[in-house]
């Protein structure tokens, strides 16, 4: 988990309605290059240790976060109105 603010990632939409949206970073390897989105984006590019790694830390991280007595702090809700103009 990273500090700094991240773009373009799924827990985004789960900031925006003020529940708090996590992005684990992994290390880049090759996948921002070439494979990203594309036809080789396929189970052949899997690194299992690295999944197997991963599960182990997000399992834990759900674990540790349902016993907590408090809730996880939240960002400020903010929802912005966007106008549409018809296009």
């Amino acid at each position: 988990v990273s500090l700094s603010n991240t773009g373009s990632t799924d827990h985004l939409s789960f900031d925006w309605a003020g529940i708090p949206g996590f992005q684990f970073v992994q290390d880049p390897i090759d996948y921002e290059t070439k494979t990203h989105h594309s036809n080789q984006d396929n189970y052949d590019h899997l690194q299992i240790d690295d999944l197997k790694q991963a599960a182990i830390i997000v399992a834990s991280f759900v674990y540790q976060t349902s016993v907590e007595k408090d809730m996880m702090p939240r960002k400020p809700l903010v929802k912005e109105i966007f106008a549409f103009d018809g296009l």
